[in-house]
């Protein structure tokens, strides 16, 4: 079997798995979000943390409730890595620099992972699953959270917003409270168990156990340490975390021993993101709005997925074609088909797992590992975050087409005025703010030229995908750049909270914003957006905000890269 066969026909067995996981998983998180009851354990932990499941928020007060937590999550996680040294199961591994543990906790509790470090010589047993695990869990449930409050937004009614109470209350969102436990306690945690249970099957390793030395190696020994890996690998992927046990994440055969794990965990990746489009089908009232979102994401996602593998199929001269393709920077195990999946699954999500060297990919395969973060990785994007992206998107595609037919936009039966169109253009110009700023800054400073690995057009593809991967919360890297300084860990520890947390602010509001509003009928002038034509508008709404405002990075890096070669 020729190796594109192979990659092709592992791409349509991800599509089927995917299918059949669609309708069951979405129904069942529309009905864990739409529930009045609570399981015993909830209550338990409602009652632990002074919680009351039965307010309903408005978005000041969700607001308020994901940055508390978040704040509070960011703290703990930071001390963690400070006291690492005098803490247990700490392998003998001392405390972490403050810089680099500033931006570990930025990264983890921002649903990033970008990791400046290298895991098994760095983290124990304690901080790795006491502190980073744990975040992988509670921040994938953030992101549902504050998706959930968005659908909410757009199906609420005054009518239908009285409160548990019998009480109107015109803009609630819902708890955040409720939705973070549910999010963990009913969806996560079950589905990473079934997870980590099948990496074990497949060789992922899951113990605690110490350091030992493993054979001899060029004159000396190799010392490897074990650890919590398949259920830490379960939940990096399930959550779109990314973040590795090991340095060389999912290319270590301990946390990805062969190519059905491979595929296993590119499933675990886009399983949830995916099937949120049926939840808010199906909460909104209408799961053909919910279809009309997926088959944007999904046209996206083939798109990319088969561009990327005739660029690095592509047999440019008798290396790649004795190879097969470009083979530099894959794992056999893989090869380029796997490769080019995992790559284009992890970059148009806020994963950020590898299981190949990005860097090594060819000019255009690492152009579009770059660009698939810049379309907001919402193809279909981060747990929670990928969805409430697409939507905004939508609200921009609506209201250009009301710009064209000279008629106010609506949306799902809610006006798109001004003050909803000002929170999305905000929503989608403060990443791009991020990225471009801190590139140009980061440029500038001659301390940079240091940390690139390469000179021209790919060392500047480095830092550019380090800030892109930063403010998308993504959390991969080109790798040739050495970002463990304290400039790079503080600026890119700051640039992944902003572009976690400030988006969110406008998503709430734009939430608050249509939950006030009265729903208003459909006329034969309203756009009817769970048709293709819609679909058609919405992919071209996002590549082109997209191309216009990356470009001109785009052209001075990876497209000067692909061209030359």
């Amino acid at each position: 079997m020729s190796p594109v066969v192979a990659g092709v026909l592992q791409f349509l067995a991800l599509a089927v798995a995917l299918g059949l996981a669609y309708r069951p998983l979405g129904d069942h998180l529309a009905r864990v979000y739409s529930s009045d009851r609570h399981l015993r354990v909830e209550k338990w932990i409602y009652r632990a943390i002074g919680a009351n499941p039965a307010t309903e928020m408005r978005w000041p007060a969700y607001l308020r409730g994901v940055l508390a937590f978040s704040a509070v999550s960011l703290l703990f996680l930071y001390l963690m890595q400070r006291l690492q040294g005098s803490l247990p199961g700490s392998l003998g591994f001392v405390s972490i620099p403050a810089d680099q543990a500033f931006n570990t906790a930025a990264s983890f509790v921002a649903n990033t992972n970008w990791q400046s470090y290298a895991g098994e010589q760095t983290m124990g047993h304690l901080v790795q699953t006491g502190g980073l695990a744990v975040q992988n869990f509670v921040s994938a449930a953030v992101g549902i959270a504050v998706a959930v409050a968005l659908v909410r937004g757009f199906a609420h009614s005054r009518v239908a917003g009285a409160s548990r109470t019998g009480a109107a209350d015109a803009g609630a969102l819902g708890n955040f409270w409720c939705d973070l436990v549910r999010g963990t306690v009913r969806v996560l945690l079950p589905l990473s168990l079934i997870g980590a249970v099948v990496l074990v099957a497949c060789g992922a390793i899951q113990n605690f156990s110490g350091i030992h030395e493993v054979g001899q190696f060029m004159g000396g020994s190799q010392q490897w340490n074990g650890g919590a890996v398949a259920s830490q690998e379960a939940i990096k992927e399930l959550g779109t975390n990314g973040g590795g046990y090991f340095n060389a994440n999912s290319a270590h055969p301990f946390e990805n021993p062969n190519g059905f794990s491979n595929l296993f965990e590119v499933f675990l990746i886009l399983v949830i993101p995916f099937a949120l489009t049926r939840t808010f089908g199906t909460m909104v009232g209408s799961v053909k709005q919910g279809y009309a979102i997926l088959a944007t994401m999904v046209t996206i996602w083939v798109c990319f997925t088969a561009l990327m593998m005739w660029t690095e199929y592509h047999h440019g001269g008798p290396a790649l074609t004795a190879a097969g393709g470009a083979m530099e920077g894959k794992e056999n195990r893989f090869g380029i088909g796997g490769s080019s999946i995992f790559a284009v699954a992890t970059t148009l999500t806020s994963t950020g797992a590898v299981d190949a060297f990005h860097s090594s990919f060819t000019g255009f395969g690492g152009g579009l590992t770059m660009l698939g973060m810049q379309l907001g990785e919402i193809a279909p994007g981060g747990t929670g975050s990928g969805l409430y992206g697409m939507l905004v998107m939508a609200i921009i595609a609506v209201f250009v087409a009301g710009l064209m037919v000279g008629r106010t936009p609506e949306y799902l039966g809610k006006k798109i005025g001004t003050r909803e169109i000002k929170f999305a253009a905000c929503y989608i110009l403060i990443t791009p703010a991020l990225v471009l700023t801190f590139t140009a800054v980061a440029m500038a400073m001659p301390s940079t030229l240091t940390s690139m690995t390469n000179a021209g057009a790919h060392g500047f593809s480095e830092v550019l995908y380090a800030y892109t991967s930063g403010a998308n919360n993504n959390g991969s890297a080109f790798a040739g750049l050495n970002a463990n300084t304290p400039w790079f860990n503080t600026s890119i520890g700051l640039v992944m909270l902003l572009g976690r947390f400030v988006p969110m602010v406008f998503v709430l509001a734009l939430a608050g914003s249509l939950a006030e509003q009265q729903p208003i009928p459909e006329t034969a002038g309203t756009l009817r957006t769970n048709k293709p034509l819609f679909t058609g508008l919405l992919v071209a709404t996002v590549m082109i905000v997209a191309g216009l405002t990356y470009f001109p990075a785009l052209a001075l890096g990876p497209l000067a890269e692909g061209l030359a070669s």
